[in-house]
């Protein structure tokens, strides 16, 4: 028995050294594990925050470019929709970074997992460059475009100031041309009024004697019973006789007036207030017109010129007299002779 207990001793003496190896190289396979998984969850970590460095400098970049952007507000509608691009990118950027730092892979498949996401938002993140890039090129030609506006602006405002500056100088041209033309018209009038003086005076002398004519103001007046039957535009013999004697005063007056006054003996025609309805006549504005032109017509036949006659009717409208006797009803019943300029 004592024999077998040495025996027994020395066996377990022998396999105990194997069994401390066999548990050291355990313990260092798993210490060398634990080194590997912690070094990549180390390069995991540093490839993160080199991803998270590179969001903030994007960050920084979109919202330098915001803020350009923004001074070429309302002016680009092109513009305002890149920027909304890259705000959504950033937005979709920043949603990326919270789920990948959430993720907690092992070993391998996390490194790998870590890498593949990294390179696209590397990706990511050049593609954002290259819009930044071309946002600022497009500012850049919004800038040009609205310094050329300006440019054109200031051109148009020049051109505005010489066109004020010519209409200012065509207002005094012509306020003093029109001083002159109303000085020259004055003239003209106060030559005329005396030839008008003249010739009422010479047509005064001709018809003296006569009550049924007669000057009122700047007017000659026939009255109608002195040239037309009742109802008639048909001028009467004694009619014929006046018209005669004022023909040879206004040929007379013709040859005294200058050729540059421009004058013209306007004969008017006027009815009482009677009214009257005929196949001829079918108010009184017909029957004081005719009258008018029967006087230019016979005028125009004892060799007066047409163009420096004008007839008019006024039917009962224009009344010398405003009552409604007699008297007063052959007064209004006329033809007056006027002296004007045209």
């Amino acid at each position: 028995m004592a024999g077998g207990r040495r025996r027994g001793s020395g066996e377990y003496a022998l396999f105990w050294p194997g069994y401390v190896d066999v548990l050291s190289t355990l313990l260092l396979v798993v210490i060398f594990l634990m080194s590997i998984f912690m070094l990549a969850q180390y390069f995991a970590a540093e490839e993160a925050s080199g991803k998270d460095t590179a969001l903030r400098r994007l960050t920084r970049q979109i919202t330098e470019l915001t803020n350009l952007l923004a001074l070429e507000k309302g002016k680009s509608k092109s513009a305002e929709d890149e920027l909304s691009a890259l705000q959504a990118t950033l937005s979709t950027l920043r949603e990326e970074n919270t789920k990948l730092s959430g993720f907690a892979l092992t070993g391998d498949e996390q490194a790998k997992a870590a890498q593949a996401r990294i390179s696209g938002l590397t990706a990511d993140l050049e593609n954002q460059r290259n819009i930044s890039s071309e946002a600022l090129a497009k500012v850049d030609i919004l800038n040009q475009q609205l310094l050329s506006l300006r440019r054109q602006i200031a051109a148009l405002n020049d051109a505005l100031e010489a066109s004020e500056k010519k209409d200012q100088e065509s207002q005094t041209r012509i306020k003093d041309l029109g001083a002159r033309l109303n000085a020259a018209l004055a003239r003209q009038v106060q030559e005329l009024q005396r030839y008008r003086s003249d010739f009422f005076g010479r047509l005064r002398e001709l018809l003296k004697g006569r009550k049924d004519i007669r000057v009122v103001g700047d007017r000659f007046v026939f009255e109608s019973e002195v040239l037309f039957p009742s109802g008639s535009a048909t001028l009467t013999p004694e009619g014929l006789s006046a018209m005669d004697q004022l023909a040879s005063a206004i040929i007379e007056l013709e040859r005294e007036i200058p050729k540059e006054i421009n004058w013209a003996l306007q004969v008017d025609g006027h009815t009482d207030i009677r009214p009257i309805s005929s196949s001829n006549f079918p108010s009184n504005w017909e029957l004081s017109t005719s009258r008018a032109i029967s006087v230019v017509r016979y005028l125009i036949s004892r060799g007066v010129s047409p163009e420096r006659l004008v007839a008019a009717g006024y039917g009962e409208f224009r009344p010398l007299e405003k009552g409604t006797d007699e008297a007063s009803l052959q007064k209004n019943r006329r033809i007056e002779l006027k002296l004007t300029n045209r």
